[in-house]
């Protein structure tokens, strides 16, 4: 692997200071604190040190962009401007915010490019303007900007990012994004979006506001069993890139696809109950989920 280094020949960079809106949610302890609630190993420990921290460095880049989309006081809309050129910074080698510093040594030592990381922060622009998604295709592009991204990071940081092993992580990202929406509706619909599309509720005869009861109705249910009937065969798509991966990249990506079947059982264990509470894989059930998806063996 080249030593880090700076991918942009250009005259040092300006520190810019952020508005106040990022200090208010851009601590780096509670972004990275969050790993641990996620359906899949951030950066399993079974990983190489290297390796875990150029993954835990994307990670914080993406958490970072989403707590500045969904939870910044004030214009989200500046805050996302002013990481878009601490982005800039950081491929200059020169980036300010303590989460952005690991990112530049990632971005230098794996000559990543900037383009998915310019998705994820226009799928937060995104967030901004557009609450409702009329179908579950219109959400699959969505997806494409705020999950794609950082699955096309992780190949590059193994070196490892063909056309083929692109389309396959696409699909495992987009379902992993499409299962946290079905785990969050309430959340989601506190923040005044709604990611469960409109086509589909009105199939089944759902108002909106059958999303505010306290607990899940028949017909809502009905609405998550045919998502995650969809999200289950989009994750089954994706999960044959584990088999096209040998050492690390391939465990890494188990941990991920098998993250991903065991929230879906734990979804289905609930009856869907997604309102009262939030349905979430033990320990124990994900790690034998993981070890089914390293062997290649069905759900």
């Amino acid at each position: 692997m080249p030593p880090a280094r700076p991918l942009l020949s250009a005259p040092e960079l300006e520190p810019e200071a952020p508005p106040q809106n990022v200090d208010a949610v851009a601590d780096p302890a509670t972004i990275m604190a969050r790993a641990a609630g996620e359906n899949f190993p951030v950066a399993a420990p079974w990983l190489p040190q290297p390796t875990r921290d150029r993954l835990r460095s994307i990670y914080g880049f993406a958490r970072l962009v989403d707590e500045l989309g969904d939870a910044a006081p004030g214009d989200r809309l500046a805050a996302l401007d002013w990481l878009e050129a601490e982005l800039d910074r950081a491929f200059a080698g020169q980036p300010s915010h303590p989460l952005m510093r690991p990112l530049a040594v990632t971005i230098a030592e794996c000559e990543l490019g900037r383009e998915p990381f310019a998705r994820l922060i226009e799928a937060n622009r995104r967030d901004q303007q557009t609450f409702y998604y009329d179908s579950f295709e219109d959400l699959l592009g969505y997806c494409d900007l705020s999950a794609n991204p950082v699955g096309e990071l992780v190949l590059e940081v193994f070196g490892l990012a063909t056309k083929e092993r692109v389309a396959l992580s696409n699909a495992v990202c987009s379902a992993l994004q499409l299962i946290e929406h079905w785990q969050d509706v309430r959340e989601d619909l506190a923040l005044g979006r709604v990611y469960v599309p409109l086509a589909d509720l009105a199939r089944f005869g759902c108002s909106l506001d059958e999303l505010r009861a306290p607990r899940v109705g028949e017909r809502l249910r009905r609405v998550l069993v045919l998502e995650a009937t969809r999200t289950s065969a989009l994750l089954e798509e994706g999960r044959t890139l584990v088999g096209t991966l040998r050492g690390w990249p391939r465990l890494a990506v188990a941990g991920y696809v098998g993250g991903g079947r065991a929230a879906l059982s734990a979804l289905a264990r609930a009856d869907y109950e997604v309102l009262a509470q939030q349905p979430r894989p033990s320990r124990r059930r994900t790690v034998g989920s993981i070890l089914r998806a390293l062997s290649g063996a069905p759900r």
